[in-house]
């Protein structure tokens, strides 16, 4: 009998085990679509996608809002990552590990093209740098990783507002302030538009002296597994050192390291 109660036991902590196992499992679903859909989602949508019980995702997002994971929109009606969980992935992003594949992979570009490469996302509507090398030359722009800047002035941003899905990147644009930083920045929302068709068309972006004079760039996108842009990787120069038209003879150089870095995020 008292044999019986403890296989009784053992099995009922399996189940209570499984449980468990299958809640945290649901919870990851739940995150991986609020990343996924990269737009702010409805709790009817969310139930249609990962199939759980309203009163079951209610719950588990009000524990995700509570922690930090999950953040609800003003007025309520629909959920988007929290702040917590873009550190995470921020973090994910910036591993030793992987972080130091794709570092080396900058500095052998450095190596052969002479001048400073960096490596960039967009994170909430600003282009965010996560790793950069610098070349061995006296007049440069420093710009360290971790450094932000408006996206519509840099050759990284515009490639990366560009490759956004249209309903996303109209969104971006339409509250984007487009600040002067130089004669040469786009400040017209309908020419930024254009520019962005171009860069789709061509694969590749140029920043001609729009956020600082004397400074150009190029970038290329970085895509991961699924052919979806992620990244950037990028070239800049002063002008007087490396024209515009020069830098852009490296682009077969920056596709060649793009694609060596989408292999990290596999």
């Amino acid at each position: 009998m008292a044999e019986l109660e403890i296989n009784d036991q053992i099995d009922l902590g399996k189940r209570d085990g499984a449980g468990e196992n299958s809640s945290m499992l649901k919870g990851v679903i739940i995150l991986e679509a609020l990343a996924a859909l990269q737009q702010p989602v409805t709790l009817a949508q969310l139930m249609q996608i990962t199939g759980m019980p309203k009163a079951s995702l209610h719950r588990t997002l009000a524990i995700f809002e509570e922690a930090g994971l999950v953040a609800r929109e003003p007025g309520g009606r629909t959920y988007a990552p929290g702040e917590r969980l873009s550190k995470l992935a921020m973090a994910t992003l910036t591993h030793d590990t992987v972080s130091a594949v794709r570092h080396s992979i900058l500095r052998k570009l450095v190596a052969d093209l002479g001048e400073t490469c960096n490596l960039a996302i967009l994170r909430r509507g600003e282009l965010f740098y996560l790793d950069r090398v610098e070349a061995n030359w006296a007049l440069r722009l420093h710009l360290p990783p971790g450094t932000v800047l408006p996206p519509h002035c840099s050759a990284s941003g515009k490639l990366l507002l560009a490759f956004k899905p249209p309903e996303e990147r109209a969104r971006l644009l339409e509250n984007l302030p487009l600040e002067k930083f130089t004669h040469r920045t786009i400040t017209d929302h309908h020419l930024l538009e254009s520019e962005l068709e171009r860069i789709v068309t061509t694969d590749y972006a140029v920043d001609n002296e729009e956020y600082v004079l004397g400074v150009s760039c190029v970038a290329v996108p970085v895509r991961d597994a699924s052919g979806e842009v992620v990244a950037a990787i990028a070239v800049h120069a002063a002008t007087a050192r490396l024209p515009l038209n020069q830098a852009m003879e490296h682009i077969p150089k920056l596709k060649e390291a793009a694609t060596r870095i989408s292999h990290t995020l596999s």
